[in-house]
């Protein structure tokens, strides 16, 4: 401001003295000559002549004088101003300079994070699915050998806690995958009331530690043969009636579920209800509880325990599903959680469908071969090998890679079954290893790694096909039929 204050004087300054300039030089001033004439004399000769603002030589070289002053003014204003815009745009630039460092800085970071991140939750799902192989495994084996009614019914529940386990560490552990709805729905044939009758039977150890009575209440009009996603609606339903088990005691926890209407293309809309009559849930949390890790309280955590994930599970599930949850809640009283999902009514039922799938299995093709399983966990290999000599098939284990390797380059298998995670070479290292000379064997991945962020790797260094672990019997049998025909 000072600045601009000082160049505007300095021209008027400079103005002022060209203007003089001009009237010595425009207008021609009388000369007195005191050598000839009085003093008097030539002062009236002087009055006696044309004023000099009347000189049209004047007016017109004071008109240039001044639009010069002005354009040099405001050539020198705009040059200012100018260097101004100028040295604010420099600074602009090294703060946007230094802020893209910053930013690259954390964009590192974040990927640095993220990469641990998937490697945490590669190796703690292989650390989970392993264990789980042998539970659904054993049960599996165990259901074929005619056990009794009550046998069955356990078995039967165990079954169902380990597909629920393993719809955990696909859908679940993987978090950020889930809310960004890149879960995929696997529709199946199911009967409903079954999976509710599942889901209470699995928890029904822990309603009565906490001495609470569950009611089941399911509408006649709802078709046996129901099509739909079965392990969502268990997850949904088991983490509900878990959380009423968890936060009410000496209660009651109502389980209802009724018809609502049938809709086009053979679908039906039904209505889900948990309610119980436990702690409550307080006004100024009932939003903030379906976030993901918070409980209602830090009282309440340390009271009831818990991770916080289960209604943020809930909540992403059913907008996968195209629906969404709704809470009734009255501190001190209970809650009461309802949702609505819609279903396709159709003719079969879940076990005619795994029947049937097993029905177009053509077991002949597997009589005789002999495969080779490569796998370090004594229990996977004791399950695996119990299922293949089951239909006939000659099995040879190897306990790591290197063994793996040496045994595929001086003996013959009709297949061999890879795990991925072993002690020495992985599974990937030793189907390299076994791919420099011998090209013709099929290699099929029996694998418990998670597969998005490695069926690529898999592939390209020679493996035929891939089994997830625990894996369904069906799905096994298709992929080992696939790899002979």
């Amino acid at each position: 401001m000072y600045s601009i204050r000082f160049i505007i004087l300095m021209f008027l300054f400079g103005f002022q003295s060209l203007l003089t300039m001009s009237i010595n030089t425009v207008v021609d001033v009388p000369t007195v000559d005191f050598s000839h004439t009085s003093f008097a004399e030539d002062l009236r000769s002087v009055i006696e002549e044309k004023p000099i603002i009347d000189n049209p030589d004047f007016q017109y070289g004071n008109l240039i004088i001044l639009f010069s002053v002005t354009l040099i003014t405001i050539l020198t204003l705009l040059t200012f101003s100018l260097y101004k815009i100028n040295k604010i745009r420099a600074k602009a630039n090294f703060l946007l300079q230094q802020k893209n460092t910053e930013l690259i800085v954390a964009k590192e970071k974040a990927e640095k994070a993220n990469k641990t991140k998937t490697q945490f939750l590669s190796n703690i799902t292989h650390e989970l699915r392993t264990p789980l192989y042998a539970v659904t495994g054993l049960t599996h084996l165990l259901l074929e050998e005619n056990p009794t009614a009550n046998q069955k019914e356990h078995l039967n529940s165990l079954r169902f806690s380990g597909e629920y386990l393993l719809s955990l560490i696909n859908n679940i552990l993987d978090l950020n995958k889930l809310e960004a709805n890149k879960v995929n729905i696997e529709v199946t044939l199911f009967n409903l009331k079954k999976r509710i009758s599942d889901v209470i039977i699995a928890l029904n150890k822990a309603a009565q530690d906490r001495n609470n009575k569950v009611n089941f209440y399911f509408d006649d009009n709802i078709p046996n043969k129901i099509k739909g996603d079965s392990l969502k609606v268990s997850q949904i339903l088991i983490n509900l009636v878990g959380n009423a088990i968890k936060f009410t005691r000496d209660g009651i926890i109502s389980i209802r579920v009724n018809f609502i209407e049938e809709l086009e293309n053979e679908k039906i809309r039904l209505y889900f209800e948990i309610e119980d009559n436990g702690v409550g849930i307080s006004e100024d949390k009932r939003e903030e509880i379906f976030g993901s890790f918070n409980q209602e309280s830090q009282e309440i955590n340390r009271m009831y325990g818990g991770s916080g994930l289960g209604l943020s599970i809930v909540k992403n599930l059913l907008e996968l599903l195209g629906s969404d949850i709704k809470l009734e809640s009255e501190y001190g009283k209970g809650s009461r959680f309802f949702f609505e999902l819609d279903f396709e009514k159709v003719e079969g039922t879940e076990l005619s469908t795994q029947k049937q799938a097993l029905k177009e299995i053509n077991f002949g093709l597997l009589k005789n071969k002999k495969i080779l399983i490569v796998e370090d966990n004594k229990i996977n290999q004791l399950i695996t090998r119990k299922i293949l000599e089951k239909q006939g098939v000659t099995c040879d284990v190897a306990n790591n890679g290197d063994i793996a390797v040496d045994k595929a380059k001086n003996l013959n298998y009709d297949l061999i079954l890879m795990d991925i995670h072993m002690p020495g070479i992985s599974g990937v290292e030793a189907t390299k290893l076994i791919r420099k000379f011998d090209m013709r064997t099929p290699i099929i991945a029996l694998t418990a790694v998670t597969l998005e962020d490695h069926l690529e790797e898999f592939f390209a260094n020679g493996i035929t096909d891939v089994i997830p672990k625990p894996y369904k019997t069906e799905e096994f049998f298709e992929k080992l039929q696939k790899a002979f025909i």
